[in-house]
């Protein structure tokens, strides 16, 4: 069992950025590929990106690509969400996610057996 809990989130101006953080409880974080996806009022919730057990492979969808990047620390059980260049179609609320089966990352809802919470970032224009 592994709780999630997310933070960093908030309001911030068009262009400006945010750090996303995720503590993990447990200790076997490192066991598991982390990711983030995101949910804005009315859509889907939609991948964002992944990162290995490593930490040294990540993958991210291609509205974020170039904007956004994931590292973990596996000492401190935390993956974190590095978003810059911020648009205000990434206001959303962003969750963290834990998946245990993969190892170089996992881009569908479905392959994730542990959520956080969520924290909201919005992005005013």
């Amino acid at each position: 069992q592994v709780q999630l809990v997310e933070s960093g989130g908030g309001l911030v101006q068009a262009g400006g950025s945010l750090r996303l953080s995720c503590a993990a409880s447990g200790r076997t974080f490192s066991r598991y590929v982390m990711g983030w996806f995101r949910q804005a009022p009315g859509k889907e919730r939609e991948f964002v990106g992944t990162i290995s057990r490593s930490g040294g492979r990540t993958y991210y969808a291609d509205s974020v690509k170039g904007r956004f990047t994931i590292s973990r620390d596996n000492a401190k059980n935390t993956v974190y969400l590095q978003m810059n260049s911020l648009k205000p179609e990434d206001t959303a609320v962003y969750y963290c996610a834990a998946d245990r089966d993969s190892t170089y990352g996992a881009i569908h809802r479905n392959e994730y057996d542990y959520w956080g919470q969520g924290t909201q970032v919005t992005v005013s224009s």
